[in-house]
Order: C-alpha cells, then structure tokens, then sequence
C-alpha cells in the first residue's frame, strides 16, 4: 500500500510558478513510476507528466514549462510549474502504479489533490 500526500498549491498570476510536492509513504517508492494529472471543473482527468527509471514524459500543452523530478531518498516526487496560464487551472493530482505512463488507469494509487489557481 501506498499512500500520497500532495502539497504546494495555490493562487498564483498568470506568468508565475509553483512547485508541488508528493510526499509518499512506503519502502517500495522507488520501484514505481509516479505522475501527476489534474483536472479541471467539468472536464476529465488529464495527464500532465510522469517519471520512471528511463526518464520523464510530458503533456504537449506543458511541455517547456513543467518539470517532473524525484528524490527516491525522501519518497517524494515534485513538479516545478513555470510560466503559468490561467488554462492551468485544476486540481492536480499525484499517482504511483508500476505501469505508469499517460494512462491514469495504470496507477494504482493517488493522492487527494491540491488545487492550482492561475489568474488571469
């Protein structure tokens, strides 16, 4: 069992930055591929990046933005967000599964999300 906590949103203009934090319980964290989706009000969940052993994938609509990285060390996974646009907006969500990759129905676990807002 694996249990996520996300941390580090907020309200923030259009054009700044934010770094979330996963914080992640368990001794097995460095065996999964973990990513982080979000979703905002009335849409579905989407992908935004993910991480394994091999390197890092991104969503084309944050790729030169964001950056995915991991400290295995203290179980936590981040996700540096610059030049953020008011379309960023949602909650964003971390998830751990052995998988990974773009599909959210390859994680197993998440975490309960944090809110990101961009104003305009």
């Amino acid at each position: 069992q694996v249990q996520l906590v996300e941390s580090g949103g907020g309200l923030v203009q259009a054009g700044g930055s934010l770094r979330l934090s996963c914080a992640a319980s368990g001794r097995t964290f460095s065996t999964f591929s973990m990513g982080w989706f979000r979703q905002a009000p009335g849409k579905e969940r989407e992908f935004v990046a993910y991480i394994n052993w091999i390197g890092s994938t991104y969503a084309d609509s944050v790729k030169g933005r964001f950056t995915i990285s991991r400290d295995n060390a203290k179980n936590t996974v981040y996700l540096q967000m610059n030049s953020l646009k008011p379309e960023d907006t949602a909650v964003y969500y971390c998830a751990a599964g052995a998988r990974g990759g773009v599909d959210l129905n390859n994680y197993n676990f998440w975490g309960q999300g944090t809110q990101v807002t961009v104003s305009s």
